[in-house]
């Protein structure tokens, strides 16, 4: 990075950016949020590789990290979003399934655990946001999530994994290769204007698909509101939102352990993809669970004497605070846990002080929101009568 130009930092701190950014996003509004994160994350190094002479030798490290970053805010989001609790429990089944199998491949470097553990979570909870723009996602069956979780793990995950990881092909290096018949370094122009019946198959595609979706279109139940994909208009008119005050953090062993068990895997994964640092994993599980017992025993401590004020500070604020609160708990913990003070740079756990905070702060916001909320029981027989298209959705706090 010393040696790049001006416009070579630009994209670099721009793309970064956005990728930091953009998941943030992904609570109030996942659908369209999580679709950016999505095609920023397929772009990204096509934009560095294209408008900058930036060297990407351990970018693939960052962009792994990067992924279980917006991941992770995705999963935070089902909680606070999702009423059905067998759904809530079926998300966090595929991604905590996930995450063990991307810390196993960080560990051995064997590509096919990444097959073996898909990314099913992501497509998923796509599927299910989709839905949620017009129907009621608490009215699907078990059955029927099951169906879709199985469907995209089979028809789309499994191929998708072995195509990336496993033979480590590129779509576009094999599309202009076996498909314009073209040198992967030309351009796509040389290539359509090799095999121009390609651009016809192409619209056919397209028309095909459109004609299918009217078709399909016109199968599908009565929308139960208009379309909407900002997250609190579709809990209003759901009813789930809170009914009573809500805590600071949620209580139970359960919770905590949670948090624990998610703090530390994404940190291992983290610190497992992250080039700077290096050091037993071991260490590491023990720095952030200890980190998390102290942001939950300050939990305790403001619910008791402050806990109307501090939980009306901004999100933003909250988790200023417990970054900061969580580099001096790791920096003391790391000491006491390797008996060596000092050899800690705080650049280094800063990034791992605001993953453990944001995971902390969108953990007990969101889990203590959804407990003031009522969970009824809900099939598709005794489903509520779908909202008429006019009623407003009031604001959810």
């Amino acid at each position: 990075m010393a040696d790049a130009s001006n416009l070579d930092l630009a994209v670099f701190v721009l793309v970064l950016g956005l990728r930091l950014v953009v998941p943030l996003f992904i609570p109030r509004f996942p659908l369209p949020a999580l679709i950016a994160a999505l095609v920023i994350d397929g772009v990204d190094q096509t934009v560095f590789a294209t408008f900058t002479d930036l060297p990407l030798d351990n970018y693939q490290s960052y962009d792994k990290a990067l992924d279980i970053y917006y991941l992770t805010i995705a999963y935070l989001a089902v909680i606070r979003n999702w009423r059905a609790p067998f759904s809530l429990w079926l998300a966090a089944g595929l991604w905590y399934y996930r995450l063990v199998g991307v810390l196993a491949f960080e560990l051995t470097g064997e590509r096919w655990l990444l097959m073996v553990f898909p990314n099913t979570f992501e497509y998923v909870v796509i599927a299910i946001e989709v839905v949620r723009t017009r129907w009621d996602a608490g009215r699907l069956s078990r059955k029927a999530l099951v169906w879709i979780a199985a469907l995209i793990w089979v028809v789309i995950k499994l191929p998708q994994e072995w195509w990336i990881h496993v033979a480590q092909l590129d779509f576009t290096d094999e599309f202009k290769r076996a498909v314009l018949g073209v040198d992967p370094t030309d351009s796509w122009a040389d290539g359509f204007a090799n095999r121009p019946w390609v651009v016809v198959l192409l619209l056919a595609l397209v028309v095909a698909l459109w004609f299918g979706w009217r078709r399909l279109s016109r199968r599908l139940p009565p929308q139960d509101w208009p379309f909407a994909v900002d997250a609190d208009r579709v809990s209003a008119l759901t009813g789930f939102v809170p009914h009573g005050p809500v805590a600071v953090a949620p209580r139970g062993l359960g919770h905590l352990l949670e948090k624990i068990a998610l703090a530390a895997l994404v940190t291992m994964i983290m610190f497992e993809s992250y080039p700077n640092v290096d050091g037993p994993l071991s260490v590491v599980a023990l720095v952030v669970a200890a980190t998390v017992v102290a942001h939950a025993g300050l939990s305790v401590w403001r619910a008791r004497g402050h806990g109307a004020r501090v939980g009306r500070l901004p999100l933003g604020v909250q988790v200023g605070a417990n970054t900061a609160i969580s580099v001096v708990a790791m920096l003391v913990f790391a000491a006491f846990a390797t008996g060596r003070r000092g050899t800690v740079h705080v650049g280094d756990v800063l990034l791992f002080a605001y993953l453990v905070a944001l995971v902390v702060t969108l953990y007990d916001r969101y889990t203590a929101r959804r407990e003031a909320c009522e969970l009824p029981a809900l099939t598709p027989a005794a489903a509520p009568s779908p909202v008429p298209q006019s009623a407003p959705g009031p604001a959810v706090p």
